[in-house]
């Protein structure tokens, strides 16, 4: 089986690259410090310092490890080169919620960098696969757990 392509716009790749080189470098010089800190008390049979630090390097390790498999399939999506007469990854889309009666603004980005608390919705969610593809002056219905919501298109743009 392949493994699933993780888009990726240019920041987000340098944000996930950023945090891999600081748990490599930093991290887990931090850990091991601690590690040595903690062996130096003694026994380490009830030594809850050693114990949490342990915990914390498994826990560095595995994101570690995650973060390289996410960069390995990583496909970067050219912010420059997106067409803006139809929403795609990469963009941003202004839209008018029809039930609210107010304007909302996503970035629709691919669902490794997606946050929704910072207006970054991810291509596979129910909005973000509504709105691809749809044009300024659309009108789309998503259908969501919460019920069906309709928005209309109002602008597509570039991030940058």
């Amino acid at each position: 089986m392949a493994e699933k392509k993780n888009i990726l716009t240019y920041a987000g790749l340098k944000k996930l690259e950023d945090e891999l080189q600081d748990l490599k470098v930093n991290k887990r010089n931090e850990v091991a410090q601690k590690i040595r800190e903690a062996r130096e008390q003694g026994d380490l049979s009830e030594n809850a310092e050693y114990d949490a630090a342990k915990d914390e390097q498994r826990d560095i390790e595995a994101r570690i490890e995650e973060l390289e498999k996410i960069l390995k399939n990583a496909e970067v999506i050219d912010e420059d080169e997106i067409d803006i007469d139809k929403v795609s990854i990469g963009c941003k889309v202004k839209v008018f919620d029809c039930e609210f009666d107010e304007e909302l603004e996503f970035k629709i980005v691919g669902s490794t960098e997606a946050n929704s608390l910072a207006g970054k919705i991810s291509n596979e969610s129910p909005v973000g696969m509504a709105l691809l593809g749809s044009k300024v002056g659309d009108t789309v219905t998503v259908d969501a757990q919460a019920g069906s919501m309709q928005y209309k298109v109002l602008a597509i743009q570039r991030v940058n």
